[in-house]
């Protein structure tokens, strides 16, 4: 009998866990080239690539039962090395959090939980919070343009646009390091504006005018 109690106890916990179910779009940019050849890849590990923006708008969805729909988080991190270097760890790595300044009481807290549950261990030293309006808005005629333009108050920013013939300086490039974060579909985008210009990083910078960007579309479902 208490063995049957203690499962029904489970149980009813289980079913009355708040289910996180979010989907949106994702734009990230980073310091150095992600999207590039051998020859500027080396030349670039272990002295650029240790600082990145990303942001994510939740069109639709709830997270840890709170309803997060038309809401926007931006992530910033630096970090000890390059981000996705497999030779050299990036970590540790300190972070700040940008959250929407629509957003409720409980939405802020919610949105931190989403992002630190989408980008991990990068947001695993979060130093500061901070509250800005966020947007994130797309080419709505073609997504598969890679226009974006992401701004966080003015704290952050990263406007992208597709890689043109004109951006392939080595005839081989690929693309050289995965999306800092899970991502349904992403596409590799040059960085027209990515900077960052708050507090808590000892850091601030701009670093346009590169192979650096990801636009892509997410979900969570668990």
């Amino acid at each position: 009998m208490k063995t049957f109690a203690a499962f029904a106890l489970f149980s009813g916990l289980a079913i009355a866990a708040p289910n996180n179910t979010v989907e949106g779009t994702y734009v990230e940019a980073r310091n150095a080239d992600i999207y590039t050849g051998p020859c500027y890849a080396n030349s670039e590990v272990n002295m650029l690539g240790n600082l990145a923006v990303m942001g994510w708008r939740i069109e639709k969805g709830a997270f840890d039962g709170v309803d997060l729909s038309g809401l926007g988080v931006v992530g910033v991190v630096r970090a000890n090395s390059t981000l996705g270097d497999v030779i050299v760890s990036a970590y540790p790595v300190h972070s700040v959090l940008i959250v929407d300044q629509k957003a409720t009481g409980p939405q802020r807290v919610a949105l931190q939980a989403f992002a630190k549950r989408m980008g991990g261990d990068l947001f695993s030293k979060v130093v500061r919070v901070e509250v800005a309006p966020v947007t994130l808005e797309f080419d709505k005629n073609n997504l598969h343009s890679v226009k974006a333009n992401l701004k966080a108050g003015d704290l952050a920013s990263i406007e992208t646009r597709p890689i043109g013939e004109g951006d392939h300086h080595c005839s081989n490039e690929e693309v050289w390091y995965a999306p800092l974060t899970k991502v349904d579909h992403a596409m590799a985008g040059y960085a027209l504006a990515h900077d960052f210009k708050g507090q808590g990083l000892d850091a601030t910078w701009s670093s346009p005018l590169k192979r650096s960007a990801f636009v892509g579309s997410f979900h969570l479902n668990d």
